[in-house]
């Protein structure tokens, strides 16, 4: 028998179990009508996925004299010029301070200069020093190896596991869906809770709720349904009920329910994204992310016709693996994230509802501040970004970090040790979700590492 059947046997199995009312089955039922129950607005949450691993000294840059002058030293081929950030340096009303203590002074890349406008009416806070932690870590915790670590560290796959799930590659379900198992009860259609735009990801994946996949331009029809097999309709007419009525044997039947949940999905989204209101927003040409969040956005324009009262997102974006390139590729991909972003946040203000949907970046892990001539390597800590009506905008979330190569705050050539965790990251956006304090620590196994009064970072 090989690994992948005995593992997927083992699913089957555990589903079994669930039919049966495992105790484990019935504590998700009680959590999910619990949550259910208060789940009387609109609210939708987005995940903004950069893989490769986004390079963070490029992204959010150093302004201060005094760190900028350590940034361009440590990356002279690539760095940007302190004049070119001039359009796109933050200010807050507290500046963000170092484990020394010292204020800092930040810039966006220069591609993200249409996230400037958001920063400064509050609608965009910055989270700093993000990354995998099972518990909080000292460098000489990390040095003496006294604590327990992520899994893999630097590795692609699995950092973005433990990013999405908290276990590395090989994870069945994703925080952002087991929050989806809490809330699909409360919507009238449970599969359109989960809903990934680009391909698969552990992220969405549920303990009962199932990632719903579409294509930027809606939902993927049968060829065979949707037009007729062969010139016949009674050929498609047969197709249909050949891949939807019940069968005998386990696994041919939850093929045909599996088949038949397709179906009836695209039917029903179809048809509603038809009646949904047309968007005047303007979406970026040529950006593979501002489609993304463009049918998002037509998604959550026809939320009053599917029934949703809570939902969960996953759009993506690649090429962030610059070990060369940086010049010339990372401005690119900046410009691209920018475009799209300001795109999405218009296009909810254009629907009205702003405010009840919140959008946060994540990567792989971010990448040394030591630059390898055209590029950079693997990392850990980053800088990422919270956007939405509801976000306690103009603010820097966490603390920043040294910068210096060999510093307090990484691991080695600025690799950064995160100094705030996946974990609260996703308590925050689960509690503005609806998640309770006792659900999310069931929901995220290292959360409980953490101090209660820690464990959310008041940006939403």
């Amino acid at each position: 028998m090989t690994a992948s059947r005995r593992a997927f046997l083992k699913r089957a199995s555990a589903l079994s179990v669930a039919g049966v009312a495992a105790p484990w089955a019935i504590n998700l039922a009680a959590m999910a009508e619990a949550s259910a129950a208060g789940a009387t607005d609109y609210k939708a949450l987005v995940c903004v996925f950069l893989y490769g691993g986004n390079d963070y000294a490029n992204t959010l840059v150093p302004y201060d004299t005094s760190n900028y002058a350590i940034y361009q030293q440590a990356r002279p081929s690539f760095a940007h010029s302190r004049d070119s950030l001039a359009a796109t340096a933050l200010t807050s009303a507290t500046a963000p301070l170092d484990t020394a203590g010292f204020a800092h002074q930040y810039a966006l890349a220069p591609g993200l200069a249409p996230l400037v406008p958001l920063f400064n009416t509050g609608k965009l806070g910055v989270l700093l020093n993000v990354g995998t932690l099972v518990q909080p870590t000292t460098k000489r915790q990390y040095t003496n190896k006294s604590v327990k670590l992520p899994p893999k560290l630097f590795s692609h796959n699995d950092q973005q596991s433990v990013w999405q799930s908290s276990s590395p590659e090989g994870a069945t379900s994703g925080w952002g869906g087991r929050m989806g198992d809490l809330f699909q009860a409360g919507n009238t259609y449970a599969t359109f809770t989960c809903v990934n735009v680009s391909g698969n990801a552990v992220y969405l994946s549920g303990k009962s709720a199932v990632q719903y996949q579409v294509s930027t331009s809606g939902s993927v029809p049968l060829s065979g349904l949707k037009n007729p097999l062969f010139g016949s309709s009674a050929a498609s007419a047969a197709l249909r009920t050949l891949i939807t009525q019940p069968r005998a044997h386990m696994l041919e039947n939850e093929y045909n329910i599996v088949s038949k949940r397709s179906i009836e999905a695209n039917d029903i989204l179809t048809g509603a994204l038809a009646s949904a209101p047309a968007l005047t927003t303007v979406f970026p040409a040529g950006n593979s992310l501002g489609d993304q969040l463009k049918l998002v956005a037509r998604m959550i324009s026809a939320s009053g016709t599917l029934g949703t009262k809570r939902q969960v997102f996953f759009v993506s974006l690649g090429g962030f693996d610059t070990h060369d390139g940086m010049l010339t590729d990372h401005p690119v991909l900046m410009s691209k994230l920018g475009d799209a972003l300001a795109a999405f946040y218009a296009a909810t203000a254009e629907l009205g509802v702003a405010n009840q949907v919140t959008t946060f970046t994540a990567s792989d892990f971010g990448r040394t501040l030591t630059g390898n001539a055209n590029g950079s390597d693997h990392g850990w800590g980053s800088m990422h970004f919270v956007m939405g009506g509801a976000v306690n905008g103009s603010k820097f979330y966490g603390t920043a970090p040294i910068v210096a190569n060999g510093g307090p705050d990484d691991v080695g050539q600025g690799r950064l040790l995160p100094t705030t965790s996946v974990e609260q990251v996703a308590a925050t956006v689960g509690g503005w979700l609806g998640v309770s304090d006792s659900e999310l620590l069931s929901l995220l196994p290292n959360l409980s590492n953490y101090n209660s009064t820690v464990r959310k970072l008041g940006f939403v």
